[in-house]
């Protein structure tokens, strides 16, 4: 077995920063009035600026994959270039298509060789699985190295048109042409961006993070679908698919919206988040003193407090100087914000050798969490 470091860490943020006030001038109006809910799941959230891959007529700027492109490339310099890499393993909730895979289509954008690839799908954890299949090839001996991504290119799936058709519908049922808060919620947390790890196994540069384990949790055994697209919720918690409703169902409907159910979220996602962090923890034989920078993916502010008082729960509470967080700063960008947060750390200049980082990520689709324990070499 070879032990398996992060040598290099890169992001790609495209355009410039959106602040609060502008997001509807870039997602749009639906049905041509302000969203009711924007202010208060903004002040929760607490994000001030995030990054969309649309102009402010809503026109694509940048896809998935090309977002994913622009944070690899930057991997490569004259000690590792486009041709050395072995395997390509791309994560995301927000695929630019069905099919070809993820990965296929950011290696057709690279044009370098063949390589070996992985797609792994989801929601937040899509970067962690993305993560752990190159750590496990490299580990292994299969592959000397790995670059390994998170992205997502959320804004076109958040942007009025898309909820425009439903609203005029409701209208004409004589209802009220108002969005239901498990689509609009979203609209107000998510954005674009892209993260990059490149993966070997020996230590190299300035700064290089040895990956010691990773760790992953679902629960989707117990607990229904909490977040979701494609489909819709039924009263008894099945999710009917995208291809059983009828054609003209998926534009009155918004089959296609990504949704959440905020009520289970809130039941759910910081509870099972200590339990299988604490698992994770007590598995791999660490407690919280060995832990010098904490990184949790959180979705909202909201939540942090929350986590907090569950982490200290269990046993495993971190203390506020080690938790390590940007998400104010470049928004909630789902599987990309593990990567995009340990970037600014790695290339902050502040990690000293031997200095240990747990990394965090919950998905609320059906209950998933991932965790990482690298140390800095």
């Amino acid at each position: 077995m070879f032990e398996v470091y992060i040598t290099k860490a890169a992001k790609y943020l495209p355009n410039e920063a959106v602040s609060n006030e502008e997001m509807e001038d870039y997602l749009g109006l639906i049905n041509d009035a302000a969203s009711k809910a924007r202010r208060i799941i903004l002040r929760n959230n607490k994000i001030t600026s995030r990054y969309y891959a649309i102009d402010k007529t809503g026109k694509s700027t940048h896809n998935n994959a090309e977002l994913t492109r622009n944070a690899v490339v930057q991997l490569f310099d004259e000690n590792f270039t486009a041709q050395d890499l072995e395997v390509l393993s791309c994560g995301t909730s927000t695929p630019d298509v069905f099919l070809p895979s993820h990965a296929a289509m950011v290696h057709g954008l690279l044009k370098n060789k063949s390589v070996e690839l992985n797609s792994s799908t989801g929601v937040c954890c899509a970067g962690m699985n993305s993560l752990k299949f190159g750590f496990l090839s490299v580990r292994s001996g299969n592959s000397k190295n790995a670059i390994c991504t998170g992205s997502e290119r959320v804004s076109t799936w958040l942007n009025a048109q898309m909820y425009n058709h439903e609203a005029a519908n409701l209208k004409s049922l004589e209802e009220q042409p108002i969005i239901a808060f498990k689509k609009d919620f979203l609209r107000w947390m998510l954005s674009d961006g892209a993260g990059a790890f490149l993966l070997e196994n020996k230590p190299k540069g300035p700064v290089s993070l040895k990956i010691e384990w990773m760790e992953a949790f679902s629960y989707a055994y117990e607990l229904e679908t909490c977040m979701y697209a494609g489909g819709d919720k039924l009263e008894n918690g099945e999710i009917k698919a995208w291809s059983d409703y009828a054609p003209e169902e998926w534009l009155n409907e918004s089959v296609f919206a990504i949704k959440q159910d905020v009520k289970l979220l809130d039941e759910f996602i910081l509870s099972k988040g200590a339990e299988s962090m604490k698992d994770a923890m007590v598995k791999n034989n660490i407690t919280a003193d060995q832990v010098d920078y904490f990184i949790p993916h959180v979705s909202s502010n909201f939540f942090v407090e929350g986590l907090k008082k569950g982490l200290m729960e269990k046993g495993i509470g971190m203390a506020d100087e080690k938790w390590f967080m940007n998400l104010s700063r470049v928004g909630n960008v789902g599987s990309a914000s593990i990567y995009l947060a340990l970037e600014e750390l790695m290339n902050s200049g502040n990690l000293k050798k031997g200095d240990r980082i747990l990394l965090s990520v919950p998905e609320s689709g059906r209950f998933s969490f991932a965790y990482a324990y690298l140390t800095v070499c």
